[in-house]
């Protein structure tokens, strides 16, 4: 029986007859479908394409392949939606291609074979596939090609070229993953002393609305010291997903005084676009991400946010009838979390060299309730949680992270020691407990006044605001305050307790 649609629900379509595999990749008269349920006769296909005017007995093709995506030069710069889709203008174009390899060498998986300047920031560097090697056979000589014309070929039989597909629900192989031992450095005083991330880590940033988490992730993006920064704005509202684009082409990088969007890649899937490749868009952004981390690049990624991404699987789940757990998630949530936030970490590459993916993912939890589930499953996945608290928002205290409620699970106090001072952790660890005792002062004055307490506690009543508006507060837009070295802020600190 030939293969064609049978029922319609919006981006979930059933298909009677044909012989597909899970997550195979299917053709409906153009649109593309993903198989996500498989039973006798019947395949049920998530839709990545609006599905407006398509019918029941409309033929459907297997592709015999899974969802992938094509890792090629070009991505750096440009704007694409949740199944990487150019959203910009996007033509086929011709590279000045440097050719590394020779007639004659080994090369084995994971090796460099030929360069491109992508952008002025960025080389991109065509590798040999994960479990191939050979001795190259021909060579292209440098010159202008496309992303599809063969470069080099191995054993007189395998052809590569500069892109790469693969698969974005496997993850991309390595040879070592290392443990998490040097910060990502952010210039933001209250994360880089206080809550710091590995470089490698992932982190949560939680909060309502207005609480500052896209501008918090703005600041990460513009001053950390990762190479690539790729931006996934998951459901987001199309305005917003725009003042990015143009905010960031706007924005000089610090180190370089370049555009900031020639480090940066956009993966924009709005609100209004459809839910199934909202779902696969975090996905496609960890698997571009993986594509430079094995060029040897440190790649930072802002999700933004995942609540949405979560309610696009809550909403395929429900058409799919299958039970709901939790405030009408699936019960697989924590499982597709952690397949998330599992692909971060600092490794080696199959080629040798180091690189790491760190994952900074906001959540929007509905009405500012962190006791939600998809609050809550996240926070088993990531090592950082920065909370946003609507209080300090309202109080103008940017950025908004609740010092009380966040933490930070990974030890980098050897890395400070070495590199900043081995008083760094001391001075820390003072200062955390100062802001504690305020908190707890504060519950005093709030019932029997300020004149109980004694000297000394109305004195760290006094250095727990300094600390506070001094150094946990930060100016994004001011120049001089919008970014502070590790060295910098132990000395502010230190004068402060002084």
């Amino acid at each position: 029986m030939t293969p064609q649609v049978h029922s319609i629900n919006g981006p979930v379509v059933t298909i009677h007859g044909g012989n597909f595999s899970a997550y195979e990749m299917v053709d409906i008269n153009g649109l593309r479908g993903e198989v996500i349920a498989l039973a006798q006769g019947t395949a049920t296909v998530q839709v990545y394409d609006p599905t407006a005017g398509l019918r029941p007995g409309t033929p459907a093709t297997g592709t015999g392949k899974p969802m992938a995506v094509t890792l090629r030069p070009g991505l750096v710069g440009g704007i694409f939606d949740g199944t990487l889709q150019p959203l910009n203008d996007h033509a086929q174009q011709l590279w000045r291609v440097k050719v590394t390899a020779k007639v004659g060498q080994q090369l084995s998986q994971g090796l460099v074979f030929a360069e491109v300047e992508e952008t002025p920031l960025i080389t991109y560097k065509a590798t040999v596939p994960p479990g191939v090697g050979g001795t190259v056979t021909r060579c292209a000589t440098n010159g202008e090609y496309t992303a599809t014309c063969p470069i080099i070929t191995l054993d007189g039989t395998y052809d590569f070229t500069l892109s790469q597909i693969w698969a974005i629900r496997t993850p991309r192989p390595m040879a070592t993953r290392h443990p998490l031992t040097k910060p990502l450095i952010t210039g933001q005083r209250v994360i880089d002393t206080f809550f710091p991330i590995a470089k490698g880590g992932t982190a949560a940033i939680p909060g309502g609305f207005g609480t500052g988490k896209t501008m918090t992730q703005h600041q990460l993006a513009k001053w950390c010291d990762a190479d690539i920064i790729i931006h996934i704005g998951c459901g987001e509202r199309g305005n917003e997903m725009t003042e990015v684009l143009e905010d960031f082409a706007k924005l000089t990088d610090p180190k370089n005084g370049r555009p900031l969007l020639e480090r940066t890649i956009i993966i924009a899937n709005t609100s209004d676009m459809s839910v199934a490749a909202r779902e696969a868009s975090i996905y496609t952004g960890i698997t571009v991400a993986e594509g430079y981390r094995d060029m040897g690049y440190h790649v930072a990624i802002m999700a933004d946010s995942t609540s949405r991404w979560a309610e696009a699987l809550r909403e395929l789940s429900g058409r799919l009838g299958e039970i709901p757990a939790e405030e009408g998630y699936p019960a697989y949530l924590a499982s597709r979390l952690s397949a998330f936030y599992e692909r971060a970490g600092y490794i080696t590459t199959l080629g040798g060299a180091e690189g790491s993916i760190t994952i900074i993912g906001a959540v929007s939890p509905q009405g500012g309730d962190f006791s939600e589930p998809v609050t809550q499953q996240t926070k088993r996945f990531t090592h950082c949680y920065w909370a946003l608290d609507r209080r300090l928002a309202y109080a103008r205290h940017f950025p908004a992270i609740d010092w009380l409620t966040s933490y930070s699970n990974y030890n980098l106090d050897t890395w400070y020691a070495t590199n900043i001072s081995p008083q760094f952790a001391t001075a820390r660890a003072k200062a955390m407990q100062i802001l504690q005792e305020e908190n707890a002062l504060m519950e005093i004055v709030k019932l029997i006044g300020q004149d109980s307490l004694a000297e000394n506690q109305l004195h760290n009543l006094q250095l727990a605001k300094i600390i506070r508006q001094k150094f946990l507060q930060q100016n994004a837009y001011d120049a001089a305050d919008t970014f502070m070295p590790p060295q910098a802020q132990f000395k502010l600190l230190q004068n402060l307790l002084g």
